[in-house]
């Protein structure tokens, strides 16, 4: 099939933004490269750096109307941002496999003490460390976004054994997962696209964790069923529109995680949830925010 590039001229801080909002328009793979040949030498173990000038690769369907979309992208960041959108190009590009041209650069990752995030076709950087083995397939979650590291991090840095957890907005499975592998005893996932239950799925079974355990379901199919644990990581808007169907899964006294929220974005999620819960943290990476928090019992 036919596909449009779009190459956009950014430099390493505006990364993880500029990804972002790609993404959110239908992106179906971004990758990045060096923008002024630069070599990056030796870099510290655990650590994915960048150069100072980067362009990001993202491929687009051809049918999208990707100059319409860009255009109102550009006028997007401007109002968030009080910047103007870097500039870009497009073009026509040949079919080939670009979904899988990031597996060069992808590396294993540490979040916290324990938790490593390891490419399925690398060998673990530490064996003896609690590694998710993940193959995203078709464009979702990481761990390299600051929002799901956030996340990972966070259940790093809990005891989540014998909890039952709530995966909202599942993506990979990746959070999801994670809990499994750290000790959880049964994880619902919940995603409005189909593709993603499939990944989710996949990422299951390749890091050996009972199916028995584990159910993915589309909104409409998911069981009533309330949880120990809700990771929500998806963005502000759905997080506070779908307040009352994400506690609804949460027992009383329950930990809620919410990511997927920028900085300025955090204080209306917290407002709309500090009606049922209270907000024990936010925390920010990056200009992203994760805000932990308990229902009330």
């Amino acid at each position: 099939m036919p596909w449009i590039q779009a190459i956009v001229d950014i430099t390493a801080d505006q990364s993880a933004e500029i990804e972002d909002l790609l993404m959110a328009i239908g992106a179906q793979a971004v990758t990045m490269r060096d923008g002024a040949n630069q070599p990056i030498y030796e870099p510290p173990l655990g650590t994915t750096p960048l150069w100072d000038n980067v362009n990001l690769w993202a491929l687009f369907d051809a049918e999208q109307p990707v100059d319409v979309q860009m255009q109102q992208l550009a006028a997007i960041y401007q109002a968030e941002y009080d910047k103007p959108f870097p500039n870009y190009k497009l073009e026509l590009v040949e079919d080939k496999d670009w979904i899988r041209e990031w597996m060069d650069t992808f590396k294993p990752m540490p979040f916290g003490k324990r938790l490593w995030i390891c490419p399925s076709w690398l060998e673990p950087t530490d064996p003896s460390a609690v590694n998710l083995k993940l193959d995203p397939g078709l464009a979702f979650g990481t761990g390299t976004h600051p929002t799901t590291s956030l996340c990972l991090k966070w259940l790093d840095g809990q005891d989540v054994t014998d909890k039952t957890v709530v995966d909202f907005g599942c993506g990979s499975g990746i959070l999801g997962v994670a809990a499994m592998i750290l000790g959880a005893k049964h994880l619902v996932g919940i995603d409005i696209d189909p593709q993603a239950i499939l990944a989710s799925n996949e990422n299951t079974e390749r890091n050996n964790v009972s199916m028995d355990s584990v159910e993915f379901y589309l909104p409409e199919d998911a069981p009533d069923y309330q949880a120990d644990m809700v990771l929500a990581n998806i963005l502000a808007g759905p997080l506070v529109e779908l307040k009352s169907a994400i506690l609804s899964y949460l027992l009383p006294g329950g930990q809620l995680v919410l990511s997927g929220i920028l900085a300025s974005q955090a204080q209306e999620v917290a407002d709309a949830y500090a009606q049922d819960c209270t907000i024990n943290l936010i925390k920010e990476e990056d200009g992203w925010v994760r805000i932990d928090a308990t229902k009330f019992a």
